[in-house]
């Protein structure tokens, strides 16, 4: 997608896998700013400091910092020792194990030797696999949308909880993806973006959309479902950071009440994601899913610009105050109309009718 005009992706690789640079998301929507990472503890940190963020694109920072893994050593020791540490860093997405064991699964048939340059073959074609897989799903939930349009003639209002837009990818996004090809198609349409506390990932969802020219409104985490309530939202579609292979979909905190909502109020309720974010390992996702519990510092603290134009950190609770920060929670597959994948559209429970290969694999 593109920033002032220029073509930009949230992760790339640099002289021939020597470097990673992304995009620092910790500094939106604030500070535009690059970051060149050169080790794997170094992408290890942006992970777990989200300065990558996204299931989907952490999935494939996962798989870059396993090259810089191997660029530092190769042997089977050092290997082994990188991808605990890695995976170990945001439990609840299953894309991050998932890129990081591709890595390891494909490197270890070769030589000590071959394994750096098999690595960065193999980041660089999962890398550009997320991208296609990104527009795909963007095709298939347009189509959605434009279905609504179709009914309405007016524009289509959707809601959105979190980021999982281009930041939150490679490139295009899952849920926003859906949102900018209906606007390349030329559908009206209307976006209210949840403000996403505690960490606010909403306002990335408004920087993006803002760039990129999409009608929007910000509006408080709360507020959704009163404006269900007064037919103010015909759709909404979410990322994801792990869904089970019975349709259960772990997303950040709040998805849950949306779900809720939704399904009170006839709202149809859509998940966007890559199939590697789909963990067919386990089905029940209340019980089977680990859920990350974060610093309080996030719920303590608040981040914006003071009237000096400067960036500012202010506590809104003092310590006496005890807080809990769940950063997911599970959306059970009854209250989900459809998943959104790269091979098109399925009720929560008809997964494996998109992916025959897990059914015979398991």
């Amino acid at each position: 997608m593109k920033v002032d005009g220029i073509h930009t992706r949230s992760i790339w690789s640099l002289d021939n896998g020597q470097a990673v640079g992304i995009v620092d998301q910790t500094l939106l929507p604030f500070k535009f700013e690059k970051k060149i990472l050169h080790t794997w503890r170094e992408i290890q940190e942006a992970i777990g400091n989200m300065r990558v963020r996204g299931a989907p694109l952490i999935g494939i920072a996962g798989a870059w910092g396993m090259v810089m893994a191997i660029k530092e050593s190769p042997e089977d020791e050092a290997i082994h020792e990188a991808r605990s540490a890695l995976i170990g860093t945001r439990p609840t997405a299953v894309d991050l194990q998932w890129g990081v064991d591709r890595i390891v699964t494909r490197v270890m048939s070769f030589e000590p030797h071959e394994r750096f340059n098999e690595a960065v073959r193999l980041a660089e074609k999962m890398t550009q696999e997320n991208v296609i897989a990104n527009r795909a799903i963007g095709t298939h939930g347009a189509k959605l949308i434009a279905q609504i349009y179709a009914q309405k003639r007016e524009p289509v209002n959707i809601l959105t909880h979190c980021n999982a837009g281009w930041l939150a990818t490679v490139d295009f996004g899952t849920a926003l993806s859906a949102i900018y090809i209906a606007m390349e198609q030329g559908i009206p349409l209307h976006v209210w973006v949840d403000e996403t506390r505690p960490r606010n990932q909403g306002l990335l969802t408004a920087w993006e959309l803002a760039a990129h020219g999409v009608p929007h409104t910000l509006i408080a985490d709360n507020a959704g479902g009163h404006l269900m309530q007064h037919r103010d939202v015909d759709m909404v579609i979410v990322g994801a950071d792990r869904i089970t292979s019975a349709g259960d979909v772990a997303n950040k905190i709040g998805t849950y009440l949306k779900a809720l909502a939704a399904r009170d109020m006839d709202v149809p309720f859509y998940v966007a994601a890559p199939s590697s974010t789909i963990d067919w390992s386990i089905s029940d996702g209340k019980h089977s899913i680990t859920i990350e519990n974060r610093s309080a510092d996030e719920l303590r603290y608040v981040s914006g610009v003071n009237a000096l134009g400067q960036v500012e950190k202010v506590a809104i609770v003092g310590s006496e105050t005890n807080i809990e920060n769940p950063a997911f929670d599970v959306t059970p597959a009854r209250l989900v109309t459809g998943i959104i994948t790269e091979r098109g559209v399925c009720a929560p429970q008809e997964l494996m009718h998109l992916f025959p290969e897990e059914s015979r694999q398991g």
